[in-house]
């Protein structure tokens, strides 16, 4: 069964480096992925730009796609993001479908630090997203959790609901939404740092200009 796939963050705004890494673990899992925005993400800052702000961005950048979509629920729960919470969730709506939680290296190398983070080998693979021939720097907890889970194929995801961590190496793109904020606040246009939906109506991006 086709796995699914989600790959949350701020999106604060959306950029190419997110739509070319959904895309790449897209083809390497031959999953579908969900983009999932977070309300209020425990460990980070809270985004500039208002939810409803950020789903118009979304909507605008996924225009088109077909094997990358959009899912709003942590939007809609509201109060801070915890990803078990959501795993769980989706858990409960697709059965015994394969689920990933795709995860940049250094979030993957800081999830003991996650709120109830065994858990989240119980409701999904992780797939962990890194440059080719970065090893990962992990804690000896974290390593110990992982050691029996690893696996080289990340299509064996495909055998099992959960439990799995399989690397993923993508194409790394030195973009960020926060050099994207700053050239925005400058006055400039990047326009080539952001999807061609966004670039078509330059007014979704007026929240970061102010």
């Amino acid at each position: 069964m086709r796995p699914l796939a989600v790959l949350g963050g701020t999106f604060d705004p959306i950029h190419i480096a997110h739509l070319a890494v959904a895309w790449e673990a897209s083809e390497l899992l031959d999953a579908d992925v969900r983009l999932m925005p977070a309300s209020v993400p425990p460990h980070r800052s809270p985004p500039i730009a208002d939810a409803t702000t950020r789903v118009a961005l979304l909507r605008a950048a996924l225009r088109g796609q077909d094997r990358v979509g959009l899912d709003t629920r942590e939007l809609a729960r509201g109060g801070p993001s915890y990803t078990v919470d959501t795993l769980a969730e989706l858990r409960g709506e697709i059965g015994e479908r394969p689920l990933v939680l795709l995860l940049g290296a250094d979030a993957f190398a800081g999830l003991p630090s996650w709120h109830h983070w065994h858990e989240l080998f119980e409701l999904a693979h992780l797939g962990v997203l890194s440059r080719p021939g970065h090893a990962g720097d992990w804690t000896a907890e974290l390593a110990r959790e992982v050691a029996s889970r690893r696996v080289a194929d990340p299509r064996l995801l495909h055998t099992a609901p959960a439990g799995m961590v399989a690397a993923l190496e993508v194409t790394p793109l030195e973009i960020s939404a926060t050099r994207i904020r700053d050239l925005l606040q400058a006055g400039r246009d990047p326009r080539w740092l952001l999807p061609p939906g966004i670039r078509d109506d330059a007014g979704l991006l007026d929240a970061y200009r102010m």
